[in-house]
Order: C-alpha cells, then structure tokens, then sequence
C-alpha cells in the first residue's frame, strides 16, 4: 500500500485539543544494521482505542517495545503524559501507568493463575483494594481457575490471564500485541468484548492487531505501518472505508 500519510483526526472519546497521552516524535529505532523504525510519529489521546495495522515485519511490535522500555531508540522521542520515556527502564514505565501484554502471552506456566494476577501487581507494596476482584470479575473464568497452573491453561485462557495480570498494575495506557494470535473466533470475539470494557471503565488502549477488522470495529483511531513508516491514519470508520486498506488488509479488492 502506498499513499499519503493522513491527517490525524479526533476520536469521538477524546477532544481534538486534549493534550496526548503518549506521543511518538520521530522515532527510530533499529536492530543491528536494520532500521525497524523509520522515524513515525504516533499519538493516543487518553480515552482512546487506536490500532497500529501492518503486515508481519512492518515495525508493529518493535514500535510497543519501544514504548515500553524494551528497547531504546536510536532517534525520537517517547513522551508519556507529557513525560519523556525513552530510555526509561521497563520496570519504571509500567510504575507511571503503562501496561504491556506482550505477543505470545508469556504467563509463568509453573506459577497458578492467583499467582501470576498477583505478580501483575508488583508495583504496589501491596494489591490495591478491589482490584484483584475487579480483574476475576472481567475473567470470570480466571477465578474458577485460580488455583490453577498457568500452564495448564487453554490458549484463550492464557491471553486472558496475561491481559489481567497487566491490569493489575492499575495502567492509564494498555499495550496489546496481538491479543487474537492463534485463538478460535469465539475466543477473539470474547477478547474483543474484554477489551471494549476495559476501556470503557477508563483504560486508554494501543492495540496491535493482526485481525484489521475487529481491530477497526473495536478502535477510535488508526495507523497503517509499512516497513517502518507509517504511511496512513484516519479515523477507523474512514480507514475501513479505505479501498487501500480494504484490499491490503481485510481481504477485499480495491476496485
């Protein structure tokens, strides 16, 4: 896909004026002698949903880690809340309010569910009040399961419980890195649904996601990244809408 990168448009959550809760400015970042980022500039505003689209390569992942701590840019800057972060240290960030589920899940197999929820709250001395109920209350199947391994979990269960234990640490922005990955529909249909929730209840989410139509059906907002820049972003209505995004990206012709 190729094209002219759009002008950034408000989502109906958040005022166009609102100042952004994390901003990308021109962020690079690289592996070795590859550039994975190619200076983009991103912006969530707090009460959003926006989806970072791309196909497998496209800097999708590279642009979450980066943004979490996990790796430092070459070039750019990362501001959350007004706050540069880059170069912070991953355990720092997620102590300001950013939660990070990773591609993959990576619970603690030999830990039980109670176990790895309780975990998602380290920052804290101790687990805020409400909380832990709060989360078994989304994942009502986590509670009947929480004297279980993580391990023994069904793929579903694991992406849930992943999902709860960074919620656990109480985040004002959630990276998801592609929470659908290898899930039946059913399962991504109640993922989808979690996610909605949680950010009704006041959760800004950055969503990178393999399956583009329940990530524009669920999101505010987009961004089209392709081969590290980010060439398109619109509203999701408008970038569904899109003939270039509906042939590269939900399987449709573009004539």
């Amino acid at each position: 896909m190729t094209g002219e990168t759009a002008s950034p448009s408000a989502s109906p959550s958040a005022s166009p004026s609102a100042s952004p809760l994390l901003e990308l400015r021109a962020l690079h970042v690289g592996y070795g002698a590859i550039e994975a980022l190619k200076g983009i500039d991103l912006v969530v505003r707090e009460g959003e949903v926006v989806t970072l689209l791309g196909a497998n390569g496209a800097g999708k992942t590279t642009t979450l880690r980066a943004i979490s701590g996990l790796l430092t840019p070459r070039q750019g800057e990362v501001l959350f809340d007004g706050r540069r972060i880059d170069g912070v240290p991953p355990h720092e960030v997620v102590g300001l309010g950013l939660g990070h589920v990773p591609e993959g899940r990576r619970v603690f197999p030999d830990m039980t569910v109670l176990e790895n929820l309780e975990m998602g709250a380290y920052r804290f001395r101790r687990v805020p009040k409400g909380e832990l109920e709060r989360v078994l209350n989304l994942f009502p199947v986590l509670a009947q399961r929480r004297s279980q391994q993580a391990g023994t979990l069904s793929g579903g269960e694991q992406q849930m419980l992943a999902i709860g234990r960074a919620l656990m640490g109480r985040p004002r922005l959630l990276l998801l890195d592609e929470p659908s990955m290898g899930l039946a529909p059913l399962i991504v249909a109640q993922i989808f649904a979690i996610v909605r929730e949680i950010n009704q209840q006041g959760t800004t989410v950055l969503l990178v996601e393999q399956n583009a139509a329940q990530a524009l059906r669920l999101a505010d907002r987009g961004y089209v990244l392709e081969t590290g820049v980010i060439v398109m972003t619109d509203t999701a209505a408008a970038l569904i809408d899109d003939p270039r995004v509906r042939a590269a990206y939900l399987g449709e012709g573009a004539g």
